[in-house]
């Protein structure tokens, strides 16, 4: 993976060879109702499926309106066709250490099992070892969402043996397998 920061000095947006993970626009907000308004993608996140390109500027300006949260873009077209980012762990039953934040990923359908979760979250894992001091991260995913697990061990996330139930995400009845990674410098 070649990876390439545009802008050294804060990361905002950062490359590859087929992606950019940058800041969101509300100009996204088709894009993002288009791939996240389906119901085989929210679901496995643990989100309902968006209802309106207004529902989806709202998650732009206010969920996605951080440091921490990216839009993966896709080169070629230009859209913005999924999202990645980091945040405070927070108000779930994760087995979270002091100050270990909580990944999160998504792609639209279109673009399942391409690798652009796995280059996406290796670049953020990147850009955390550079510019922060965290220490490590947590994750987890749905145990009927294999996917997302081989997701995270390809960058080097290990199970914990934990699982748990997390009931502030939609399908909260359903068990997440949980993951974490050591940042090493």
């Amino acid at each position: 993976m070649n990876i390439r920061l545009e802008t050294p000095a804060d990361y905002r947006e950062m490359e590859t060879n087929r992606i950019i993970l940058r800041p969101w626009r509300e100009s996204d907000a088709e894009a993002l109702f288009k791939y996240a308004s389906d119901p085989d993608v929210g679901p496995r996140a643990g989100w309902p499926p968006h209802k309106s390109v207004e529902e989806s500027l709202e998650v732009i300006r206010s969920i996605f309106n951080n440091d921490t949260t990216w839009a993966i873009e896709l080169k070629e077209s230009g859209e913005s066709i999924g999202a990645m980012g980091y945040l405070p762990c927070e108000g779930n039953n994760l087995p979270s250490r002091e100050g270990e934040p909580l990944i999160g990923y998504w792609v639209g359908k279109p673009y399942w099992n391409q690798g652009i979760c796995t280059e996406s979250l290796g670049l953020m894992i990147d850009h955390i070892r550079r510019t922060t001091d965290i220490k490590s991260l947590i994750s987890s995913h749905f145990i009927d969402n294999p996917a997302s697990g081989r997701v995270m061990e390809k960058c080097g996330f290990v199970p914990t043996g934990e699982t748990c139930v997390d009931e502030s995400l939609a399908g909260s009845d359903r068990p997440m397998r949980v993951l974490r990674i050591e940042i090493k410098r």
